[in-house]
């Protein structure tokens, strides 16, 4: 298995738009989650609108939304990224979900990777990602992530993910991620670096992240062949 590790833990935080649990949108967060923390260091926190929607309840102001729901929205924009999730309903996410980003301040997740997932009943909802998902975070100015994964009914077997083509994709999908979530945890270091290594390692993913990429790319390829 290959490994590089962050300055620090990247502060991630897992949105799920589903309105019930279990669901196969959360199994399908969980493991995205597990696989990349194969790969840096990952303190996460969880947003689940199967928790916290029935506190959605249409207040005008921010300040006027259940303390859990402010807690969720603090979250978010502390975040040094997001991977979000949805199924699909009538062609697009939950309303839950937008209603919760609804009242995420305009300019707090300018820049910040954001990683896309959407589970629907079939592949006819695939494109999802690309019609809804990425015009939504375009307004926050977001990065978007190039890999989106979008699963099925028949990807999941009690709550798991089974589809080894769905796991290649998340795999894929991860490597694709890494680079963009080391360089944002770089952008946040809050102490200097320990020694000279992590200097040159910060110094490597503000300069060039893409080759960070290459780097990560050709360690996974190599682990794969002596594996």
């Amino acid at each position: 298995m290959s490994s590089i590790s962050s300055i620090r833990p990247l502060k991630l935080v897992a949105v799920s738009g589903a309105p019930n649990a279990p669901s196969k949108t959360e199994a399908l967060l969980n493991t995205i989650l597990a696989e990349l923390q194969q790969h840096i260091h990952v303190e996460v926190e969880y947003v689940k609108l199967s928790q916290i929607g029935h506190l959605l309840n249409g207040a005008a102001r921010r300040d006027l939304l259940a303390p859990e729901v402010q807690v969720a929205l603090n979250q978010i924009e502390a975040a040094d990224a997001l991977i979000v999730a949805s199924p699909v309903y009538r062609a697009s996410y939950t309303g839950l979900f937008k209603h919760l980003f609804d009242y995420i301040d305009q300019f707090a997740l300018v820049d910040k990777p954001v990683l896309l997932a959407a589970t629907g009943g079939s592949d006819r909802h695939a494109l999802v990602i690309d019609h809804q998902f990425r015009p939504l975070f375009s307004f926050f100015q977001s990065n978007t992530l190039p890999i989106g994964v979008f699963a099925t009914d028949k990807d999941f077997e009690n709550y798991q993910v089974v589809n080894r083509l769905l796991i290649e994709r998340i795999q894929l999908a991860v490597t694709r991620a890494v680079p963009q979530f080391l360089f944002a945890s770089s952008l946040n270091l809050d102490t200097a670096p320990a020694d000279e290594a992590e200097i040159k390692l910060k110094q490597l993913i503000a300069t060039q992240p893409h080759h960070v990429f290459l780097t990560h790319v050709q360690n996974l390829a190599l682990t794969a062949h002596t594996g």
